[in-house]
Order: structure tokens, then C-alpha cells, then sequence
């Protein structure tokens, strides 16, 4: 007896700890952005077993619940970096600590999952949870068939505990023909049919390939297995490219194969914004640079988000600053994005969106994340004030219910040279 009383001690410890059958949760009085169903004054959420049980301006709120009163506060879902390497590359010099890319055959490594290398004791994971982004999808960054990317939450646990979706869209990198192993453009987009064609016809062949009575296909086994849900058109497509006519041939590629793409980068984006909506292609794409890196981006510009959105394309907000960090250890940046978004022309709340729901959408999560709302998961940040100020601060961040207190590198560093010179304690 006193076994079975230690084991169910332990088990309610652990669901406690795990934010699974939790304290039920009330957050009330703030303005509440849903984002799915508009924006609601002197709002209440409700959290029970890490998920939101109820959103209203008049919610009756259970007995014993814990209450936060947000009164004056502004409440949103947690929010979405959509194009980032958290967890999958700690150091870009050394190499180590990078696990986002795989050597693949002839530039093409599509069986290859970033989720796989994930990891969850990351530094970076804090600081960027404890400014209210709660989930991030992570993309493989290197070959012409970079590999799958997976949607991530923020939480504590195992890259398992971690991982929502592990295959949320296939990567081809089509920006730069030299990089992926072709001399032209021409060669790039040839090449890219002759994969997918071959993809197509080893499904149709796969007895063949087994008994080797089937032609060479341009990719391995595994790459072919894995490009069979693209074909299908269960698994998007990303494809970067920043080019207007470089985003046109990939309308035109995703027209011939019959397959859903996503446009990454998409700096000319704006030029071709009525095609892009007529296909109902979303746009990963940024708002802090307009200066082209090289002759793909010549037509950069601030505006791009605000325009595409404005011809009713789906945008999600991703870093495009140009540094090189704001996948990696700026990713809680993004809310800096949308607000440099706003100031270049997209409406407030199309820049919440392209920050929570959009991405979510586009990458086939939003039934768990993405807006407030019954069902879902509760990632949810209270915050002091517009969340895309640069003073704003978020004074709660729950993930799946649970609430954390982060303390980051970020924030040691303040508190040690807050005092100057610095206290380095008692000396010897």
C-alpha cells in the first residue's frame, strides 16, 4: 500500500511539473486579441490541463481558480517565429553546435528532418520564450532539397515534449543556382523537374526499384519516399527565393507538379503579389531591411509585407534584417518586425496575424496554436503594453498552460553591470 501511495505521489508531481493537470487558470480584465475572433475589452481566458477552456468578456470563472488580473494589460497568443534555426544551431562558427543541415546526395537530403537534432537544453531557448515568442518552426538551411521542418513550442522536457508537427514542409533552396550545385537558373529548375518527376514515377514503380529493374532516379530511396506527400499535396513546399521571376517560375513549377509551395524570403514578393494571391501562396518575408544583399533583391523594399497582404496574400513575419541572427539567438525579435511592419504600412492587426495565426496556418498547426481560443493550446502572453513597442515588456508567458519565470543570460548580465564596476563579490 504505502508503494502504490509513493507511485501516486510521484505521478501527481510529475503531472504538476509537466503543466498537465494544473491549477485551472483565469486571466482576467485585460483586452483580450483573439485574433481568430476579433478583439474583445475586459476580457477573460480560461486555462485548465494546458489548454483554453474558455475566452470571453463574460466567462464565469471556476472555484479556487488562480487569477491574474490583466486589467490594463494587453493579452495575445503566443507568438510565432516562423523562418528560424532555434535549437538546431547554438554557435554559427562552430560546428559542432550546428545541426540544421545534412550532407545529403548531389545537393538533395529530403528524408532529412531538423527535428531530429533538437535541442532542448539550448540557451537560446530562454531568452526567446521570455519575450512571448512560445513557438518557432525550425528549417534545414543547406542544398537544393534542404529537408523537413518542424513546428516547435517552447517548453521544458525532451526534444519529444518539444516537437508539435516534425514535417510541416520541405525546403528547397532556389535562390542562388551556383550554391545548390547548378550553373544557371535553367539548370536549377531542370534539375528540380527531374526530381520530382522521378519522385512521381517511383511511386507508380516501387516493385520495380526493389527488384533494380526500374532506370537511375536523380534521388536516393529515402529522398523519393520522403518527396511522396509533396506530390501529394499533404506537405508544402518552401521555397526561397527572394526574385520576382524566380517566384514566378516556382508558381509555374507548383502548376506543373500540382503541389502546394510556400514563398520564403521573397523580397520582389510585392511585384508579383496578384499572381501570388490567385495561387493562394502565402509569403514568409520580413520588414526591417530594404537593402539587397545581392542582384536577386535589387527590388527590396519595407513596404513588401504591407503590400502583399494589402492584395490578400497570407504573410508571416520573419526576420529579414540581414545580420544573420535573427533566426538563431535574436529569433524573440519578431515582434520588432511586426512592428517596423506597421510603421511601413500593414494594418495592426494583419502584423498580430502574421506573427501567430498565419504561420500556424500556413504550416498546418492551427488547430493547436496560432489564437485564443477553446481548444487550443494555452500559449498565451499578458503584456504591459502594444506588444510591438520596443519598451513593452511580457509580464506573463504561458506554453501549454504552464507559466514561466525565465531568467536568461540577458538578464544576469543586467543585474551584474547594473552596479558599476561591476560587484564581483568578496575577494580572496
Amino acid at each position: 500500500m504505502r508503494i502504490h501511495m509513493i507511485s501516486a505521489t510521484l505521478a501527481g508531481a510529475l503531472l504538476l511539473s509537466s503543466g498537465v493537470g494544473a491549477q485551472t487558470i483565469a486571466i482576467t480584465g485585460g483586452k483580450v486579441y483573439t485574433v481568430s475572433g476579433g478583439t474583445i475589452d475586459n476580457g477573460t481566458v480560461i486555462i485548465r490541463d494546458g489548454k483554453i477552456t474558455a475566452v470571453g468578456p463574460n466567462v464565469a470563472i471556476p472555484a479556487g481558480a488562480q487569477r491574474i488580473d490583466a486589467t490594463g494589460k494587453w493579452v495575445t497568443p503566443g507568438l510565432v517565429d516562423a523562418a528560424t534555426v532555434l535549437g538546431v544551431s547554438e554557435i554559427g562558427a562552430i560546428g559542432g553546435t550546428n545541426d540544421a543541415s545534412a550532407v545529403g546526395h548531389d545537393n538533395v537530403a529530403a528524408a532529412f528532418r531538423v527535428a531530429d537534432g533538437l535541442n532542448p537544453a539550448s540557451v537560446l531557448l530562454s531568452p526567446t520564450r521570455e519575450d512571448g515568442i512560445t513557438t518557432v518552426v525550425i528549417h534545414p538551411d543547406r542544398g537544393l532539397l534542404a529537408g523537413q521542418s518542424a513546428v516547435v513550442e517552447i517548453v521544458d522536457g525532451s526534444a519529444t515534449d518539444m516537437i508539435v508537427k516534425p514535417s510541416v514542409a520541405m525546403v528547397a533552396n532556389m535562390d542562388n543556382a551556383r550554391r545548390v550545385g547548378a550553373d544557371s537558373r535553367g539548370e536549377m529548375l531542370m534539375r528540380m523537374r527531374e526530381i520530382l518527376d522521378d519522385a512521381r514515377t517511383y511511386a507508380r514503380r516501387r516493385a520495380d526499384f526493389e527488384r533494380a529493374q526500374t532506370r537511375p532516379f536523380a534521388a536516393s530511396r529515402l529522398d523519393l519516399e520522403a518527396l511522396q506527400p509533396v506530390l501529394a499535396g499533404r506537405l508544402p513546399l518552401l521555397v526561397e527565393v527572394e526574385k520576382a521571376s524566380d517566384i514566378q517560375a516556382a508558381l509555374g513549377l507548383a502548376k506543373e507538379f500540382g503541389i502546394r509551395i510556400i514563398i520564403g524570403g521573397g523580397a520582389e514578393a510585392w511585384m508579383v503579389a496578384d499572381e501570388l494571391a490567385a495561387a493562394h501562396v502565402g509569403v514568409l518575408t520580413g520588414a526591417m531591411n530594404n537593402i539587397p544583399r545581392d542582384f536577386n533583391m535589387l527590388g527590396s523594399r519595407q513596404e513588401n509585407a504591407a503590400l502583399l497582404r494589402a492584395k490578400g496574400v497570407d504573410v508571416a513575419l520573419i526576420g529579414n534584417a540581414g545580420g544573420g541572427d535573427e533566426d538563431q539567438f535574436n529569433v524573440r525579435n519578431i515582434r520588432y518586425e511586426a512592428g517596423n511592419a506597421v510603421a511601413y504600412g500593414m494594418k495592426w492587426d494583419d502584423a498580430l496575424r502574421a506573427i501567430t495565426l498565419a504561420p500556424a496556418e500556413l504550416f498546418g498547426v492551427s488547430d493547436r496554436l496560432g489564437s485564443l481560443q477553446a481548444g487550443r493550446d494555452a500559449n498565451i502572453v499578458v503584456w504591459n503594453g502594444d506588444p510591438f513597442e520596443f519598451a513593452t515588456r511580457a509580464e506573463h508567458v504561458f506554453v501549454r498552460g504552464k507559466e514561466y519565470h525565465d531568467v536568461s543570460r540577458q538578464d544576469l548580465l543586467m543585474q551584474r553591470y547594473k552596479q558599476l564596476p561591476p560587484d564581483y563579490g568578496p575577494r580572496p
